[in-house]
């Protein structure tokens, strides 16, 4: 492999100017297919296989244009101190909204307070139930604007009002964290370069692999159902890895300029080698986001893979693009440790001329003479970490999870003084009795039968369909939908439905978002272990072909399963038991989005592997050439360990951004990835790989004949390039001037 890469490198480098036109030209095709595609929604949102969705299915077939998974708001109305909801004026401000709120073209119906009975005990707080024909990732701008202006009118007329429910779901804006995380990442490409020129090209390359992908994917959205969702993790990876492939092989690049060889030749060496690295690094992160489709949620499966195609282009353009660019630098791209006047140029050539060993190198001398102690500190430093993790919760998110300053909070807490915590997550009952003798028996028999449950306020009358075979029964808990005992309640309910059945022969599904929320968690962490094997394991095998060892891949995973456990114990104890949420900016703590385990996998694992992958294959191509085990740590850490350093910054930045979000969903998941990846760079791969590989010595790079035998040499790190012209000389210098 590392021949082609090296013929590829060098071929990119001569034909500059058609690899820069490809480029511009596919970014083009995908622009204009983007802004020529029809506007794509949401994608459809099912989770197969779960009671809840069987139970939306049953009541899109038996009550055919009622929308039942249509998008719904509830708008909570609360008379001032003193005064009663009832009163005549208050009273008619209400029915006015109602009024103004059913003339959307996409409202499927309104409930007046005072007719169905949705006015508080004490008579001070009222709501009215507004249900939409579609859902509300897909409800129109306008029908938004429509709800706020109808609320903000009740509220001018004295009433405090607040809107609950998921029509004003809107996609979250990460325009501006992206902006942050580039923005730190041109700082930190400055400093680790000392080059403008040199830290312009990952960044610009990045932007138009990232640009090539979100197109696409927005070109492909309406065909294919993406939606608007499906580009955000496009986005974050992309951005991230496209800038830590491109760095790799520039740093390389200038390292062997620094051996005196010429441009063209470098250029092809440094795709040639680390160009191997980007390769199999890249279909670490690959394996990982495709594999996110075992857990079979469709929506996830669609970012999995439009993220991985994203990544795809990341490597394609760091192996072409790079180098091609890299010609058109020419002479203002130096070796490595040449600095520009203006970025300690004079302090860094002071420095090299005084042979004074960099950072990398000196803390990798440190951890071969102190393994053990460095290997001890970090595992019991990352277990102590994980700790939280023991007591993980896993839940969804709802209204009672956001910000104070949210409408939605604020619509929940006074659904919550009126009604009770339970009124926010009501529970939907379906019984598809189609198949019973008696519908209606069966219909009585279910309800009295959850009026028996414990943590149940209020049952519901049957509403049976027109044609007499199925009806739903609403069910609100006593406890708010988060909570352990409304999961109980919902596993009870259908626990009885088993035994119902066996009389009745009528079926009963439970459903509604709060079901829903209970299944889905279910369901995500049913596919961890299996996703674990899979991702694991591939990526165990990819690595065992790189590294041609079998303790090195294993370290690997071991390590990555380390810093992820430490990662989620570290959610746990912000985002569950409230450390430091003061300054996060937690204002509600509970359970942890069950899509976290299995994201943070996914995502986490794929980065980390791309570290595993540039650290650790440098130290393998200095063993085959012939140095000692223990100099070989410290010869990847003198070329690697700035690289991957400012690798691992970038990509914390940009995450970190996240956590300025006032969805929690995004600021956990940004504080996740932050966190994940410090453990991982700085803790794991910076510490304990070099401790571990210190301590097994040769037996590290120990392959059973048999195996060795039987596995493809893809040669990463270049030997197969020994046998190649040095191109010390300066004809592509003299071709580059010409040009």
């Amino acid at each position: 492999m590392a021949t082609f890469l090296y013929k590829l490198g060098r071929l990119a480098f001569r034909r500059r100017h058609f690899v820069a036109l490809l480029w511009v030209a596919l970014l083009t095709l995908a622009g204009v297919g983007a802004a020529s595609a029809p506007t794509a929604g949401s994608t459809s949102f099912s989770i197969p296989g779960t009671e809840a969705q069987k139970a939306f299915d049953v009541l899109d077939e038996r009550f055919p244009g009622t929308s039942a998974d249509g998008a719904t708001a509830r708008v909570v109305f609360k008379a001032p101190d003193g005064e009663k909801i009832s009163a005549a004026a208050h009273k008619d401000t209400v029915e006015k909204t109602v009024t103004d709120l059913s003339d959307g073209s996409e409202v499927s119906s309104v409930a007046d307070p005072f007719t169905a009975g949705a006015v508080s005990k004490d008579g001070t707080i009222a709501y009215a139930s507004v249900r939409y024909d579609v859902s509300g990732m897909e409800l129109s701008d306008s029908s938004r604007e429509a709800l706020e202006t109808a609320a903000q009118d009740a509220r001018d007329a004295g009433l405090t009002v607040e809107i609950g429910g998921d029509a004003l779901q809107t996609t979250p804006e990460t325009g501006a964290t992206e902006v942050i995380g580039i923005a730190i990442a041109a700082v930190v490409l400055v400093v680790t370069f000392g080059s403008l020129i040199a830290a312009g090209l990952p960044l610009l390359t990045a932007i138009i692999g990232v640009g090539i992908g979100v197109a696409s994917i927005t070109a492909l959205a309406s065909a294919l159902d993406l939606g608007s969702t499906t580009s955000t993790l496009a986005t974050m990876i992309g951005l991230a890895v496209g800038i830590d492939y491109a760095l790799f092989i520039v740093s390389r690049y200038r390292a062997e300029l620094a051996e005196g060889r010429g441009r063209e030749e470098a250029a092809g060496r440094a795709v040639g080698t680390a160009g191997s690295a980007v390769v199999f690094a890249g279909l670490t992160v690959v394996i990982a986001l495709v594999g996110l489709s075992v857990v079979n949620i469709p929506m996830l499966t669609k970012m999995g893979v439009a993220a991985a195609g994203t990544v795809a282009i990341a490597v394609l353009i760091a192996l072409t693009m790079i180098p091609a660019l890299l010609g058109y630098a020419g002479r203002r791209i130096g070796p490595t440790g040449h600095r520009s006047r203006f970025l300690g140029g004079r302090r860094a050539t002071a420095a090299r001329e005084s042979g004074k060993p960099n950072m990398g190198t000196r803390w990798a001398r440190f951890v071969v003479r102190r393994p053990v102690a460095v290997l001890l500190l970090g595992v019991v430093g990352l277990g102590a970490a994980a700790v939280p993790a023991t007591s993980l919760e896993l839940g969804l998110p709802d209204d009672g999870s956001q910000p104070t300053s949210t409408t939605q909070r604020r619509a929940y807490d006074l659904l919550s003084e009126g009604f009770g915590a339970g009124f926010n997550g009501p529970l939907v009952v379906v019984v598809d009795a189609k198949g019973s003798d008696s519908p209606k028996a069966a219909f009585t028999k279910v309800g009295d039968e959850i009026k028996g449950l414990k943590d149940v306020v209020t049952v519901t009358p049957a509403a049976a369909n027109k044609a007499g075979d199925t009806a739903t029964i609403t069910v609100v808990p006593d406890s708010k939908p988060s909570s352990h005992s409304t999961e109980n309640l919902v596993h009870a309910i259908r626990d009885k439905g088993a035994s119902i059945t066996a009389e009745t022969d009528a079926k009963v599904l439970v459903t509604g978002s709060t079901a829903m929320n209970i299944d889905v968690s279910q369901k995500l962490n049913d596919a961890l272990i299996p996703y674990l094997i899979l991702v694991v394991g591939l990526a165990f095998l990819l690595l065992i072909v790189v590294f041609r060892s079998i303790l090195v891949p294993l370290k690997a995973a071991l390590g990555f399963l380390l810093s992820v456990m430490a990662a989620l114990g570290a959610v746990v104890a912000v985002f569950q038991w409230g450390w430091l949420s003061g300054l996060m900016g937690v204002e509600e703590t509970g359970p942890v989005m069950s899509m976290m385990p299995i994201f943070m996998v996914g995502v986490v694992f794929g980065l980390a592997m791309d570290y595993e992958v540039f650290l650790v294959t440098r130290m393998r191509e200095a063993y085959v050439h012939g140095e000692k085990p223990a100099q070989a740590v410290v010869t990847g850490f003198r070329h690697g360990a700035r690289v991957v350093t400012a690798a691992a910054v970038i990509m914390m930045a940009v995450f970190a951004g996240f956590i300025g979000s006032s969805e929690s969903m995004i600021k956990m998941i940004g504080f996740g990835l932050a966190i994940a990846v410090f453990f991982d760079a700085f803790v794991v791969r910076m510490a304990i790989v070099p401790a571990v590989l210190a301590l097994l010595g040769k037996r590290a790079w120990w392959l059973p004949k048999w195996l060795d035998r039987l596995l493809p040499n893809v040669d990463v790190e270049g030997e197969g390039l020994k046998t190649l012209g040095d191109g010390n000389g300066t004809d592509d210098d003299r071709e580059l001037a010409r040009a």
